[in-house]
C-alpha cells in the first residue's frame, strides 16, 4: 500500500471512528450504560448500534428499551404460536421435540406464525413441516397466554385429511396416544397441557355426545 492509499485510510477509520463515538452533527456519543436484566438479545439499538437502557415513557406502562443517543424505543411485542390438535383413528398426535427449549419432550405440532401469513395458514403449514399430515381446521381451541412468558400461543382442533405421518427435521419421533396414554409428566410447554386437557375435557366430549 502506498503512502497515499495508507493516509487515505488513517483519514477513513478516524471518521468513522469519530461517528460511532458521536462527536460528529448534535448526536450526544454513544453511552456505555446498559440495564443487565436486559435480555442480552437487545442490548444494542438496531438503528445506532448503542447500547439500550430501559425507561418508563407513560407511567401507565411498563419499562421499554430505549436508546440513549438516537432516542429508538424497541417495544417487545409477544411472538404468536400456532398448534393443532388433531387425531388419526381416534388417537391424538403428538411429536417428541428435537430442539430446544424442551428438548425430548412431547407437543403437539405448532411453530411461530410468519409475518404477512394467517394464524390458519401457520397452523397447517406446521402441522404438514412438523408431522407431514394435511390438516383442515375444524375450530379455534383457545388461546393461551401467561403472565412473564414471551409468546402467546393459538391452539386449533383439526381434522387430519391426508399425508402420512412422519417426523420433520425438529422432531426426535411423532406418535398417536389415546387420551389415557397421553404422557402428561413429559409435555414440553404449560401451554401443552393445558391445550390437550381442554381438548379432551370439551371437544372430544362434546364429539362424542354430539348425534350421529
Amino acid at each position: 500500500m502506498d503512502v497515499l492509499a495508507r493516509e487515505r485510510c488513517r483519514i477513513f477509520i478516524f471518521f468513522l471512528v469519530w461517528e460511532v463515538d458521536g462527536v460528529m452533527g448534535d448526536r450526544p456519543p454513544c453511552s456505555e450504560r446498559f440495564d443487565s436484566h436486559l435480555d442480552p438479545e437487545y442490548r444494542f439499538c438496531p438503528v445506532c448500534g448503542c447500547t439500550l437502557h430501559t425507561e418508563v415513557l407513560k407511567p401507565s406502562e411498563p419499562e421499554r428499551p430505549v436508546c440513549g443517543r438516537c432516542k429508538f424505543i424497541l417495544y417487545l411485542d409477544p411472538k404468536v404460536v400456532v398448534g393443532t390438535i388433531g387425531q388419526i383413528a381416534g388417537r391424538i398426535v403428538l411429536l417428541k421435540r428435537g430442539i430446544e427449549p424442551s428438548y425430548g419432550r412431547w407437543v403437539f405440532p405448532g411453530g411461530y406464525v410468519d409475518r404477512g401469513e394467517t394464524v390458519e395458514e401457520a397452523a397447517i403449514r406446521e402441522a404438514k413441516e412438523e408431522v407431514n399430515l394435511d390438516v383442515e381446521i375444524d375450530r379455534l381451541l383457545r388461546v393461551y397466554s401467561y403472565r412473564g412468558e414471551r409468546v402467546i400461543v393459538i391452539a386449533y382442533a383439526v381434522n387430519v385429511v391426508g399425508g402420512k405421518l412422519r417426523a420433520g427435521d425438529e422432531a426426535i419421533e411423532v406418535r398417536t396416544f389415546s387420551p389415557e396414554e397421553i404422557p402428561w409428566n413429559e409435555l414440553a410447554f404449560r401451554s401443552t397441557g393445558d391445550a390437550l386437557r381442554d381438548y379432551v375435557r370439551d371437544y372430544l366430549n362434546e364429539s362424542a355426545a354430539s348425534p350421529g
